[in-house]
């Protein structure tokens, strides 16, 4: 009886480790975004605007569009860290048959549009901090999602690709 007792408490001390990891890396992406706010500007932001300025707008609002539409297409399974819920099931439809991250994709696309808007060098080196941080998050939830679907997740791995559509078939 013992062993067994060993093996659930090592299981839920596990568990328990993955979901902090989750949450440091919840932490780490608030801290970076907002940095790309707070860093200091090439530009006011009531300076009249100049083209980057009006693509930084369409990057943001498509970007935070990205986001709101994966949002919603998680439903049910949406949590705020990326250690995904046991009861949930892989989302390979709409949005996510496009992307596997589509949440990162979009968050990436806003902060760029706030970086060409308004940003200096600062915000250039946290805009690359961030999307570094964004592709190891996601190899770390891949490998997750990855140890929960199986198979199942390796097809739909095979197909789509992490942040930019692929649109020439499988890798």
């Amino acid at each position: 009886m013992t062993h067994v007792t060993r093996d659930a408490d090592e299981e839920r001390a596990a568990a328990d480790r993955v979901r902090l990891i989750g949450w440091v890396l919840v932490g780490v992406q608030a801290v970076l975004l907002i940095l790309i706010v707070l860093l200091p500007k090439r530009r006011s932001l009531f300076a009249p605007p100049d083209f980057l300025d009006v693509l930084g707008i369409i990057l943001m609002v498509g970007g935070l569009a990205i986001v709101i539409v994966s949002l919603v297409s998680l439903g049910a399974a949406l949590t705020p860290t990326p250690v995904p819920q046991e009861s949930a099931a892989l989302r390979t439809k709409g949005i996510y048959s496009l992307v596997r991250h589509p949440v990162y994709s979009g968050i990436l696309v806003a902060a760029l549009g706030f970086t060409l808007a308004v940003g200096s060098i600062w915000q250039v080196v946290a805009w690359v901090a961030l999307a570094v941080f964004f592709y190891a998050k996601a190899f770390w939830e891949d490998r997750l999602l990855a140890e929960k679907h199986g198979v199942a997740w390796f097809d739909y791995a095979d197909h789509v690709s992490s942040f930019i559509p692929r649109f020439w078939g499988s890798r």
